[in-house]
């Protein structure tokens, strides 16, 4: 289930400050764990983001909030500095082609990146 979470964090931080419906932020959450032959319960999914969201919603430093729409959240990044740092990290993920600082430093030292320097 941590990978659901990670997920709808993705998700919303790419909504931006619009935010999302529940029913849409399901409906893709349940299309990037579909699998040719593996499919999750959509109603168990759905029930999953809202539990996620009326959870994080209310907490003291909240990770998402209402919109003034019905139904719709996005991340909390005005109060709340984990939902920036989730944001610079998938920002940093979908950047392709680019080497992280600790390789492009090994390479440019002449120094092979060991294993160990892409463990999170």
């Amino acid at each position: 289930m941590a990978e659901y979470e990670r997920q709808i964090v993705e998700i919303l931080s790419r909504v931006g400050d619009k935010g999302i419906s529940v029913q849409m932020l399901s409906k893709h959450l349940y299309n990037m764990n579909c699998g040719l032959f593996d499919a999750p319960d959509l109603c168990g999914i759905r029930s999953y983001v809202q539990r996620f969201l009326l959870r994080n919603a209310k907490s003291p430093n909240p990770l998402v909030e209402r919109t003034d729409r019905r139904g719709y959240y996005r991340l909390c990044t005005s109060s709340y500095a984990l939902a920036r740092q989730l944001m610079l990290e998938f920002n940093e993920e979908e950047a392709e082609g680019e080497p992280r600082p600790c390789v492009r430093q090994a390479v440019a030292d002449g120094l092979s990146p060991s294993l160990f320097d892409f463990a999170d």
